[in-house]
Order: structure tokens, then sequence, then C-alpha cells
């Protein structure tokens, strides 16, 4: 089973070079029940997210469940929270005999137990759902839901205790896939439509490429992609054109604290070589491939560019300041010599016009 952080929903996720697609959009409830709480960690607390957005918690030190988004807030009113408080409250009981129960299972005594369960459904980009239903003790899996069987799988002989009751009251499993199948998907639908601006927003991924020096004489190129929403997004880099996801190091997907995600691969290369490398980014929001290049050298020629422009730009303003002054100063003289007034400054602009 997974850690605590991981069940409260701070797990990263991993990106990884193909066409992410829509995003599937998900319902999740997460439990947890502490043998012995203190300070910071109640007896029993509950999360619910929709896709990534935490919406709603409950705390047994607060005793009521409350909203976590805006929209949820304005969405649904008192009737609804006093039923989830209800529930939940039903919920925070139950973890109690059953963690006095698991603790005289695995002979326990005394020392800090949890037990966790976290469960949800899924509504897929081509119209498919699925569900889960998971517990754990103390952080190892305990017992899942196998949804198509309708049984339990159990992870040790601890856990084949409950297997064998639960799978002789088929109700139970019949129940929870009821419930993932149906109730669950028709609460996301419903969780969707209320916070449709931020759950079903669509914001393009920004790229930025870079490289710093590594060991051997080494150049370790990095591709940071942030901004973007949804989550779901492919970065590698492309050698040549061809995509090397064997020599791409992945990052975590991770939040980047204004609602939107951000995340990076690198790649280690050898500097002096002439290979081409960019970055391609996929994402929901993109029609098409967005394809960064690694621009040191041409960088490099950009600069050296400009620097030339800038030097003929100066020889120019230098060449006609100084014939102007010719102008003003000498083509005078040579005139009254040529013996025509206007002949040195009619072939002066003959020749500006040459050049």
């Amino acid at each position: 089973m997974l850690p605590l952080l991981l069940l409260l929903g701070a797990a990263a996720i991993q990106g990884g070079y193909a066409n992410p697609g829509p995003d599937p959009h998900s319902l999740r409830y997460f439990f947890t029940g502490v043998s012995e709480p203190g300070p910071g960690l109640p007896p029993f607390i509950t999360v619910g997210y929709v896709d990534d957005q935490l919406f709603m918690d409950y705390s047994s030190e607060r005793g009521s469940a409350e909203p976590r988004a805006e929209w949820m807030a304005r969405s649904e009113g008192p009737e609804y929270w006093q039923r989830e408080t209800q529930g939940l409250q039903g919920w925070q009981a139950q973890f109690r005999v059953d963690l006095n129960t698991l603790r005289g299972r695995y002979n326990q005594t005394g020392g800090v137990h949890t037990l966790q369960v976290k469960y949800g459904c899924e509504l897929r980009s081509d119209g498919s759902i699925g569900g889960f239903s998971q517990y754990a003790y103390d952080g190892r899996d305990f017992l899942s839901l196998d949804k198509d069987r309708e049984t339990w799988v159990a992870a040790d002989d601890a856990a084949r205790i409950s297997k064998q009751k639960w799978d002789a009251e088929r109700s139970i499993a019949q129940q929870w896939k009821g419930y993932l199948e149906q109730e669950c998907i028709e609460w996301l639908g419903k969780y969707l439509e209320y916070g449709k601006e931020t759950l079903q927003r669509r914001e393009p991924p920004q790229v930025h490429v870079s490289d710093r020096p590594s060991q051997d004489g080494l150049t370790t190129l990095s591709c940071r992609v942030h901004g973007f929403y949804p989550r779901n997004v492919a970065v590698v880099w492309l050698k040549k054109g061809v995509a090397v996801p064997q020599e791409t190091l992945q990052w975590g997907v991770v939040p980047s604290g204004d609602g939107t995600y951000q995340t990076r691969a690198t790649i280690e290369i050898d500097p002096s070589s002439e290979t081409d490398y960019t970055c391609c980014v996929e994402h929901p929001s993109l029609t098409a491939d967005l394809r960064v290049p690694w621009g040191s050298k041409f960088n490099v020629m950009l600069i050296v560019g400009v620097v030339i422009g800038v030097l003929v730009l100066v020889a120019a303003i230098v060449g006609a300041v100084v014939f102007l002054r010719k102008k003003r100063d000498g083509y005078k003289a040579a005139a009254a010599h040529d013996g025509s007034a206007s002949s040195g400054s009619n072939q002066g602009s003959d020749t500006r016009v040459n050049a």
C-alpha cells in the first residue's frame, strides 16, 4: 500500500513519452485512522479529490465535513454536508473498532498504528469507467477489491481472515461494485460540472531549455516545462529529430503552487558533437507537439550576428558624418577648381545612391 502522503494526494505523477491525450477524470477518497493520535494527527481524517483538486475534508477533531473548493461551497448546501458528516462519523467509529481488531490479529500491544482506505472511480476519455477500493494497515497492503470478480484479494495471513468473511457475504463486494460503477460516476459528473471552470480548463505549457556543464566534460541539457493544466504531459529529448527516451531522464510532474503543473526532462550529451537536440512536449492543450531546440550554438551565432550588425551600423554612421563634413568643408573648394558649383554635390548624391 502507499504511504500516508501519497494517500493524501501528494504523489508526483511521472511523465512519459507518449501522446497523453485527454486526461481521465477521477473522484477519490482517502481515509486514515490512527490508534494513538498526537498533536496535529487526529484519530481520523478524510480527504476527497476530484481529479487533482481537494474539494472536501473531514477531521474527527472538527467533527464535520466541509468544502475545500470554492465551486463546491457554492454548489451544495447544508443538507449535503450534514449527510456527509453523518456518513463519515460512521466510518470513524468503524475505524476505531477495526484498529483494535487488527492490533490483536497482528499481536500488537501498543504503539502507533494506522488503518488506511482509499477508493474511487475514473471516467476515461473513451467513455469507459474504472473503480477501486483498497485497505492498508501500517502502510502495507492489506485487502483490495477485485471488482470484476466481486471478490477480495488478501495481502497476508491476517488479511485472509477478513477476505474469508467478506467473500462469504458477497453483498459487500456487490455493493462496492455498484457504488463504484454507478453512484460514484454520477457524482463525479456532478462535481465536474460544478467546477468546470477549473477542472475542465486547458492551459498550454511553457518550455525553457538550458544547459550546464557536468562531469567528464559532458553537458546536461534541461527542458523545464511549466504552467500547464491538466497534469497529463509527455516530455522527451529528440536527437536529430528522433526521440531518445532511454537517454532522457524524466522527472515527476508536481504542482507549481498556482493551480498549474511543472516538470522537466534532462539528457547528458557530448557538447563537441554537432548533433541537434530538441525538447519535444505533448499536452492535451496543444494541437501539435511543441518542439524547442537546444539553442547554445544558435545563440552564439545570434550574438555574433548582432555584434557585427552593430559594428556595421556604427561604421555607416561614422562614414555618413565624415561625408557630410567633407561636403560642407571640402567640396566647395573642389567645385571652384572644377568650375561647377553643383557638380560635386550631384556627384556625391550619385555616389550615395550607388552605394
